[in-house]
């Protein structure tokens, strides 16, 4: 296994070197080409999601396919324009040159994609490192294999090996990536994973963005619409069976709106997730029964509000409420990801500040208000990757805004333009006149000295 992945790695390097994946026709052309292999495999996606954790189709477009071609769409129009030299200012101090910023490809790039949405987070990488002019090896989960099949042979008969292709196996191949020097990593996954791909990306220097998860509030204020808020977070929570990494991970909710709050909270879970919802609409399952046995211990019986089945043959567990939480249980430990919702209750907003801060910065936010103050003073005082106002998820929908975290949430960002600017360095370049040449740099003196000081004082 090392042995061919030191060859595959070593074949992507030459093609890179023959300079072919650098033209902005063969990037467009090759984005092109991975939206109509997308689009003829559709149904083998969809088929292979279902298998894997019972998505619905809806919910498999909405949330994997979708997205991948609105990535495709924005990258493939704007390519040319990103790619293209920037003319920057230059400094008094440097009269008669100019100054360039070239957009410079790494190389051969690394993705290693998680399995909670299995095909787009290995494919909306993939396309900004296309779009940057590198060649890729992904790296699909090995805990969804239908999917992961389906991404191999999608990517087989569509491109050369010597320049996109996918690697498959569990964390043993992942270390023998991860061993060999590549040019860029692009990791996403938990915290904990994440620190293993810093520490082997820093054996070789290699640059690394670290997509990584966290618990993610949802502060709901004393003042926020209460029935948008609760729908919101319920879909936000519950969508893909609460495994998504910028899902509501608990509920900071003002003391004097608990009743009503509590009220819509579970007409929604209900209305969507209630036995008889799911007669007509797909509600995923967990990955494996590690993850249902891990979740289940979460769920502790005297706080239990609503749901708490647990059906571990079909890796089911029913969307669950916990009502009045500490961030001292089990379930305020480490990020949840799974459909458990935990509920707290505050007396001020200074409370929420200090209950958030009590965690490492979360990846996502949500803040449900119609107070402006509140907003400003939320939103200046706590750290985190994005997240929205009076929404939740969609921040990550869109391709005009990063998405990435900070701290133990990870580190760098992607989407639109960010997954261009990613997978791409910025090589300085100075370009200097030959028709002059001052001296000022060559002789010491007071004269020039005091010429230095005008100019940079």
């Amino acid at each position: 296994m090392r042995e061919a992945i030191k060859v595959l790695r070593d074949t992507q390097k030459q093609y890179f070197y023959s300079g072919e994946t650098r033209g902005i026709a063969f990037r467009r052309e090759q984005l092109e080409k991975l939206k109509k292999a997308i689009q003829e495999r559709e149904p083998e996606i969809l088929a292979a999601l279902k298998k894997d954790l019972n998505k619905g189709e809806h919910e498999a477009y909405l949330t994997e396919i979708g997205y991948v071609y609105s990535e495709i769409k924005d990258l493939a129009k704007n390519v040319d324009y990103w790619a293209a030299p920037a003319k920057e200012k230059t400094p008094l101090t440097h009269t008669g040159s100019k100054s360039f910023v070239f957009k410079e490809p790494y190389g051969v790039t690394l993705i290693i994609a998680p399995w909670n949405y299995p095909f787009q987070l290995a494919l909306a990488p993939l396309i900004g490192a296309i779009a940057a002019g590198n060649t890729a090896i992904v790296k699909p989960s090995e805990l969804t294999p239908n999917t992961s099949g389906v991404i191999r042979d999608l990517i087989a008969a569509t491109f050369s090996e010597k320049y996109i292709a996918v690697v498959e196996g569990d964390a043993e191949t992942a270390k023998a990536l991860l061993d060999e020097k590549m040019d860029y990593i692009f990791f996403t996954g938990s915290t904990a994973i994440g620190k293993k791909v810093m520490k082997a990306a820093a054996e070789h220097l290699t640059p690394v963005t670290l997509e990584l998860g966290g618990k993610s509030p949802a502060i709901v204020t004393e003042d926020a619409d209460l029935k948008l808020a609760a729908k919101r977070i319920v879909w936000g929570k519950f969508l893909n069976a609460g495994q998504t990494c910028v899902a509501p991970d608990y509920v900071l909710v003002s003391e004097n709106r608990r009743r009503k709050f509590l009220k819509h909270l579970v007409q929604y879970t209900k209305k969507w997730f209630g036995s008889d919802a799911r007669r007509d609409r797909a509600y995923p399952k967990i990955v494996n029964e590690k993850h249902v046995e891990r979740i289940e211990k979460l769920i502790d019986p005297e706080k239990l509000f609503y749901g708490g089945t647990v059906e571990k043959e079909s890796r089911f567990i029913e969307p669950t409420i916990l009502l009045d939480v500490s961030m001292e249980d089990d379930v305020m430990g480490e990020e949840i990801f799974g459909p458990v919702l935990p509920i707290m209750f505050y007396e001020s907003e200074h409370e929420v500040i200090d209950l958030v801060r009590m965690r490492p910065n979360p990846l996502a936010l949500y803040l449900f208000t119609e107070n402006k103050d509140s907003e400003r003073f939320i939103i200046e005082n706590l750290a985190f990757g994005g997240g929205c106002i009076n929404d939740t998820i969609m921040h990550l929908a869109t391709p005009y805004l990063p998405f990435g975290g900070i701290g133990e949430s990870g580190m760098g960002a992607y989407h639109g333009k960010y997954s261009f600017d990613t997978f791409t360095h910025d090589k300085s370049i100075l370009k200097q006149t030959t028709s002059f040449d001052l001296p000022i740099r060559y002789n010491p003196s007071s004269t020039s000295l005091k010429t230095l000081r005008k100019m940079w004082e």
